[in-house]
């Protein structure tokens, strides 16, 4: 058994690559993703590579899989009902959260605060207290915890969560604690902070742990299930889940700690992306990953994501490590529309998702779409696609298309162009706020176009960025799945610490990182495997970080750091890079005294080991060969000649002018007038300006 299968589940398709990892041979497969259980597309996709490769099921040695059950849950409001215990006089942390108002000055007026995951009426209180040093100040009332529990019973709670003050300081109270409420409501999960999250701040403390109560359910039973599955068909292929950091987790963790999966669905084209810059020898990108429903945007700088310590679902914000991921509401199925009030052209972010879908599709879908927007003005041809198992309907969206063009006076073509602008400069607006925003010029980068609609828009993407050349990867409709067959194990441990340089013990921060590191590496090392060999401890990586501030103040930056030099006693390059990054981010530095926030061990499994086979170029092969049929595109308000071709027979050195359409099994790539694409040896698709 030497196959391996990365899975993507978006709003409209999901991907699956089957790789075999002795070859490099693959084989991709894209169907309709099944919103009422996300597992039957993930079983449909594999079930339809394993045809195509021949092979069976039972071949199949590990699954990695992005998944959006975590997000998906919070955004909806279908989660768990969740009791929480915190400590006495600390009942409404969730209420009063951190007092912010989103919508500037005027916000107040409008903001519906939504209620929080877990309500007040399931909220408990333990008389016992903690400082902040770790000392107990107050011991934990047992008897009266248990009558305090006894008032969630029959309450319908499904997972409870603890949350004392001051537990990242000392965590004996909220084992105890842990140990009472297991005793007097058997088979409810339990999520302890001090666990989950053991770094200072108890609102951010306790909102992630009430978070990862509230998916954990649902998580549990989908991984469950999908291992069932596994375990059934697949001889049992062992399971990782995409963590939102980037990193995989195994099946038991993620259970245990879904809130780490709350951006894992756009983590996989990160890492994709990565892994792709890796193989063409590009470090510095800008992934554009646009689906049927949505839009993702990230920063790589020298082949590193940028990872921020908080992640955002909806309205809720948790403390927990996840790629720099900006999402916007604009996808090939948003629907346009245009309100009587303002008579103004607006494009999502309603989307037309999976069922019925946009109306080209031919599924039921009545409404205009970015998709059909892009049939009308010929840069989806009516050809067959996922190999030939959809048939684009022109008719159909010019017809969809022409309700736009009543209400606003236009052409069938100026209508939908005036679609397409108006999401692209969503998508821009979403790339400036992983770029420009934070310090970073778009023209410094490639930009990476992926996802089944994002090849569309690659070349108006790169004359708004100047991010040349544009790359548009072999498969970019799967592209998130190839990043999730082939990233690494990952885990992390923190700490509190609250120092200040000047009086920091090098050696207690040292032992500290080298503790962490341990703990880190310990959990990795209890689960089963990493797909095809025991782990152990030589094969682990380890990194160290230090969350910096200024003295007093409420903002810090996670600085990487070497744990010789820490022990070494050697701060000035922690400070050096603080100051470099404050000064990026912000435009200005600061004399002050620095302080040690948090200690951080992020510990990651070996690489895989996979080397796609890839296209070796022929010398006789003509760009003429490639060529299927002469069409016409529509562009700045006129009609312009084009040719198609079948990006299958392109190798590389190939160089398409454009305007040309190039169409694949899962995608296709637009080029426009004065612009070119040329195949590398990667047979990547490097988008520019012609000459």
């Amino acid at each position: 058994m030497v196959y391996r299968v990365g899975c993507d589940v978006g709003g409209t398709f999901t991907d699956v690559l089957l790789i075999n990892t002795k070859t490099g041979a693959f084989h991709t497969a894209k169907v309709p993703s099944t919103p009422e259980d996300s597992s039957e597309g993930v079983l449909n996709g594999i079930e339809k590579a394993c045809g195509q490769a021949g092979i069976n099921m039972a071949d199949i040695e590990q699954v990695t899989h992005g998944t959006t059950v975590a997000t998906n849950a919070v955004l909806t409001g279908k989660g768990a009902v969740v009791g929480l215990i915190t400590t006495r006089g600390y009942r409404q942390v969730l209420q009063i959260a951190r007092s912010y108002v989103p919508g500037g000055l005027g916000g107040w007026i409008f903001y519906q605060k939504t209620p929080p995951l877990a309500p007040l009426a399931l909220t408990v209180e333990a008389d016992e207290r903690v400082d902040a040093r770790g000392n107990i100040v107050k011991p934990l009332d047992e008897a009266g915890l248990r009558n305090q529990i006894g008032r969630l019973k029959n309450k319908g709670v499904q997972a409870l969560t603890i949350s004392l003050i001051n537990s990242f300081a000392n965590d004996l109270h909220e084992k105890q604690v842990r140990d009472i409420a297991a005793d007097e409501m058997p088979g409810i999960p339990i999520s302890i902070s001090s666990e989950v999250i053991p770094e200072m701040q108890e609102y951010e403390r306790t909102i992630t742990t009430v978070a990862n109560s509230y998916v954990r359910p649902e998580v549990e039973s989908y991984i469950s299930n999908l291992q069932s599955e596994l375990d059934t068909r697949m001889n049992g292929a062992r399971l990782s889940i995409l963590r939102s950091d980037g990193g995989l987790a195994t099946s038991a963790s993620a259970s245990a700690l879904p809130v780490n999966l709350l951006m894992s669905g756009p983590a996989g084209g990160v890492a994709g992306a990565i892994w792709v810059g890796e193989q063409a020898g590009i470090k510095d990108i800008i992934t554009f990953d646009m689906g049927g429903t949505s839009t993702d945007v990230a920063l790589i700088e020298d082949g590193r994501a940028l990872i921020r310590r908080d992640t955002t679902v909806g309205d809720v914000t948790v403390r927990a490590s996840a790629l720099d991921v900006r999402t916007v509401g604009a996808g090939g199925g948003s629907i346009a529309h245009v309100p009587e009030l303002t008579g103004a052209l607006r494009v999502g972010p309603e989307s037309a998702g999976a069922v019925p879908g946009p109306a080209a599709y031919d599924k039921g879908g009545d409404m205009p779409t970015v998709t059909d927007a892009n049939v009308v003005l010929g840069y989806l041809p009516s050809q067959q696609l996922l190999g030939g198992d959809m048939q684009i309907r022109k008719d159909l969206a010019e017809v969809a298309v022409k309700k736009i063009a009543d209400a606003m006076g236009l052409s069938i073509q100026d209508a939908a162009e005036g679609i397409i602008k108006i999401v692209n400069e969503r998508m821009f607006g979403a790339v400036r706020l992983v770029s420009v925003e934070k310090g970073y010029d778009p023209r410094d980068f490639s930009l990476m176009a992926f996802g089944g609609a994002g090849p569309l828009h690659a070349n108006s993407l790169g004359i708004l960025t100047q991010a040349w050349p544009v790359i548009v990867p072999p498969g970019p409709g799967i592209l998130c799945a190839y990043g999730d067959a082939t990233t690494r194990l990952r885990n992390e441990a923190s700490k509190t610490i609250l120092v200040k340089m000047s009086q920091a013990d090098s050696q207690t921060i040292a032992e500290d990182l080298a503790t962490l590191d341990r703990s880190a590496r310990d959990t990795l090392l209890s689960s089963e495997s990493d797909g095809s060999t025991s782990l152990s401890d030589k094969v682990l990586t380890s990194e160290f970080e230090i969350d910096v501030r200024y003295s007093g103040q409420g903002l810090t930056l996670t600085i990487g750091v070497s744990l010789d030099e820490i022990a070494a006693g050697k701060f000035e390059p922690v400070s050096n890079a603080f100051d470099a990054m404050h000064e990026k981010l912000f435009t200005f530095k600061l004399e002050s005294e620095k302080e040690f926030v948090n200690l951080r061990s992020v510990v990651q499994g070996p690489a895989a080991s996979i080397s796609l086979a890839g296209q070796s170029a022929d010398s006789q092969a003509k760009v003429e060969d490639a060529f299927i049929s002469d069409h016409e595109i529509y562009y700045n308000g006129a009609s312009h000649a084009a040719k198609i071709y079948d990006r299958a027979r392109l190798v590389p050195g190939h160089v398409i002018k454009g305007p040309a359409v190039i169409t694949e099994m899962d995608s296709t790539t637009v080029i426009l007038p004065e612009h070119e694409a040329k195949v590398d040896d990667q047979s990547n698709l490097l988008l520019s300006v012609s000459g």
